[in-house]
């Protein structure tokens, strides 16, 4: 299982710190990712815009592209404070 961590402000806009979630096999990379998560609802469509957000994948900044599995620690922090 993936581990997804939310940071900051995302915390409080989701409703949870970290979860630990099996992906789905069309999501390999960042972009897919963040698209599938926006799926959940209007909170999470509005936290989570690929402006708004930056991703690391096993503790090293992503790009969107950069490919994704159910292996690794995937970590959420808003683009700009607050």
């Amino acid at each position: 299982m993936a581990k997804i961590l939310y940071f900051a402000s995302l915390v409080d806009k989701l409703g949870t710190a970290s979860e630990e979630v099996v992906l789905p096999a069309a999501v390999t990379d960042v972009r897919a990712l963040l698209a599938w998560l926006r799926t959940r609802g209007n909170s999470w469509e509005h936290a989570l815009s690929e402006a708004g957000v930056r991703v690391t994948v096993n503790r090293q900044f992503a790009a969107p592209e950069t490919k994704i599995d159910n292996t690794m620690e995937i970590a959420v922090v808003p683009a700009r404070p607050g």
